[in-house]
């Protein structure tokens, strides 16, 4: 029988590897995949999936109005070898479109695999990774460790000299220079473990100076 599985964790967890991998698993088999990625998240390009490594596999832009059932209903009914959805960036989820997955998987007996944050940068649930806690069949943790060794459960949103920022939207797009995963401990000390780094806008000159 299906399920809907959520694969939550902090920021460089390795979300997107473990998804790709799932991914080439299926098509090994011979078996079809639906991928989907976040049209919001434009860092390598829209309809693409890219892990830290360096993999990549092109994936249809999700927008928060797409109905993922009737999506996914008409590709399985081009491609009868359909046989698993994954999800990436899924914490960017709507809770309709959360509840339209749990209808492919009862509805059309296709496993769907949700990989996201489980926080944002202040601590609270995104909308969608609060669903899919509440909803998902199988909820699994990807493990992540804090710069002091401990496991890191906290997204730090961080500004260019390494310090914790603490007010801003919820949804910024960003990476290694702007979010840093952190044990809850230094997170609430506001410690990131980062000393700062050059921003683009630093001249030429400038660095070789320092240098």
């Amino acid at each position: 029988m299906a399920k809907l599985y959520f694969y939550y964790s902090a920021m460089n967890a390795g979300k997107s590897t473990l998804l790709l991998q799932s991914n080439h698993n299926y098509l090994e088999r011979g078996m079809g995949t639906l991928l989907y990625s976040p049209s919001i998240d434009t860092r390598f390009g829209v309809g693409k999936i890219t892990s830290r490594i360096g993999l990549q596999a092109d994936a249809r832009k999700l927008d928060p109005a797409a109905d993922l059932f009737i999506d996914t209903e008409q590709a399985y009914s081009d491609n009868p070898n359909l046989a698993c959805v994954l999800i990436d960036e899924a914490h960017f989820l709507t809770k309709e479109q959360v509840q339209q997955l749990c209808r492919v998987v009862d509805e059309l007996d296709m496993p769907v695999l949700c990989y996201g944050l489980r926080t944002d940068f202040t601590g609270e649930l995104f909308e969608g990774s609060k669903y899919l806690l509440g909803l998902a069949d199988n909820l699994v943790e990807v493990k992540t460790i804090c710069h002091c060794g401990r496991k890191a459960i906290m997204n730090m949103r961080i500004d260019a000299a390494g310090n914790k920022v603490l007010e801003g939207e919820q949804v910024k797009i960003g990476g290694n220079d702007m979010y840093v995963a952190t044990c809850r401990d230094h997170y609430n000390k506001g410690i990131s473990g980062v000393s700062g780094f050059v921003s683009s806008s630093q001249s030429a000159d400038k660095l070789v100076r320092e240098l």
